[in-house]
C-alpha cells in the first residue's frame, strides 16, 4: 500500500478528483495549507502599495491506495494539476505499513 500526498494549486481540486474518481480511487482527505517552493511566494499591489506574500495558498490531496495502483494515481495527479508553470506543486509517495477500517475491522487492501 502506498500513501501518496500531493500539494496542488487551489483551481486544479476539481480536475484532480475527476481524474481520481476515474481511476476507482473511493475517497481522499483535502485540507487547504499555505507554502512555498522555488518561486518564493509572490507581490502583490494593494490599495497602491506593494506587498510580499511568502506564503501562497495551496491544497494538500492525501489519498491511500493499493501498491499497484501508485504509478497510475500519481500520473493522474501530475497530469491533471500540472499547468507548465512554476508553483504547480509536489507529489510525495510514502509506503504505507497498515490500514484498518474501524467501523468493520477491515485491514490493508480491504480497508481502502
Amino acid at each position: 500500500m502506498k500513501f501518496i500526498i500531493a500539494i496542488i494549486k487551489p483551481f486544479k481540486l476539481d480536475d484532480v478528483r475527476e481524474a481520481l474518481t476515474g481511476l476507482g480511487v473511493e475517497g481522499m482527505t483535502v485540507t487547504e495549507v499555505k507554502g512555498y517552493g522555488r518561486q518564493k511566494g509572490q507581490t502583490e499591489i494593494y490599495r497602491g502599495a506593494e506587498y510580499e506574500i511568502h506564503f501562497l495558498p495551496k491544497v494538500k490531496i492525501e489519498v491511500a491506495v493499493a501498491g499497484d495502483q501508485a504509478e497510475r494515481v500519481v500520473e493522474a495527479i501530475g497530469a491533471a494539476a500540472g499547468t507548465g508553470k512554476i508553483g504547480d506543486g509536489k507529489i510525495f509517495v510514502v509506503d504505507l505499513e497498515k490500514a484498518v477500517r474501524i467501523r468493520t475491522g477491515e485491514t490493508d487492501d480491504q480497508a481502502l
